[in-house]
């Protein structure tokens, strides 16, 4: 069971890496709000035919939980990646890589806070060795060059994104009993719905980008990559071995990041780049095989 797990949560942080490298890429190309809107039009068409029938049969249950998955969808799908877009036109990838590795800690506390989920010694430890790759990648192996970074809005409105994502994770616990395929159907809706407001906005202050080619490729890759295939792939994951153990995971997206730059950009392969995997394969493999048995010892 767990073995599945790792493979779903390995692919969905290797294409949320690619997520990273898209927002950069569509700077200039298609404007934030515009993105976002687009991105969850083309999921919802694309789960449509997949999860129609399905959610017609799930409808009574949907309807009863219809506010906890509106919130799911718009906390975890809309926001996080409404405020992702933006904060990528204010401040670096090297900062929001930073800032996505409080997601796992934040998760820790909140399962604490609201379900008392317990984690031990080796688990933190585990932790903080992820954190630690995940700066040596934003530091370019120089961990002194934190010091230097320069804080502004982007930064700011980022550690927003990391709480709503963090409360989607820990959201999970609590969704109804249904189909994958009307569950990514209902909360797709939900994004598209709460995105729009953000997408009228736009246009009314004046700042749409119009996407060119460049700008409907990164919008194709968020919906079907980033969106449908990576998300289905998370819940999967979190329905596997739980918040805690799957949120570790989200410390490789700036890692594949990194070496996706190094493939689509042309960017040179460094050795702090494989240090750092190590250090966040490790942290993953260590806070695992601790969670693993904790786990099988609550079983018993």
């Amino acid at each position: 069971m767990h073995r599945a797990a790792y493979l779903f949560l390995l692919f969905t942080t290797l294409l949320w890496g690619g997520n990273s490298v898209a927002g950069k890429l569509a700077v200039d190309h298609i404007s934030p709000m515009t993105l976002v809107f687009l991105r969850w039009i083309l999921a919802v068409l694309i789960l449509l035919p997949i999860g129609w029938r399905t959610l017609h049969q799930d409808w009574p249950v949907v309807r009863r939980h219809w506010l906890l998955l509106g919130g799911l969808g718009a906390c975890g799908f809309a926001f996080f990646n409404a405020i992702f877009y933006t904060a990528l036109n204010y401040t670096t990838a090297i900062n929001v890589s930073i800032e996505q590795a409080a997601i796992p800690i934040v998760i820790i506390i909140a399962n604490f806070v609201l379900f008392r989920l317990r984690v031990n010694r080796v688990q933190i430890a585990g932790v903080v060795l992820t954190i630690i790759g995940v700066a040596v990648t934003a530091s370019h192996g120089d961990l002194r060059q934190l010091l230097k970074l320069d804080l502004n809005f982007g930064d700011a409105i980022m550690l927003v994104a990391v709480l709503c994502y963090s409360f989607y994770s820990v959201g999970l616990r609590l969704k109804p009993v249904i189909r994958w395929q009307s569950l990514m159907l209902a909360l797709s809706v939900a994004a598209l719905i709460t995105s729009l407001p953000f997408f009228l906005w736009e246009i009314a202050a004046g700042k749409v980008i119009v996407p060119d080619a460049r700008g409907w490729a990164v919008a194709f890759y968020t919906a079907i990559g980033a969106s449908v295939i990576s998300q289905i792939f998370y819940i999967r994951g979190n329905e596997l071995i739980g918040a805690n153990r799957a949120g570790l995971f989200i410390n490789l997206v700036p890692i594949f990041g990194t070496l996706l730059s190094v493939l689509i950009v042309g960017e040179t392969f460094q050795l702090y780049q494989a240090l750092a995997l190590a250090l966040v394969l490790g942290g993953i493999s260590l806070a695992e095989y601790s969670g693993r048995k904790m786990a099988v010892s609550a079983a018993e």
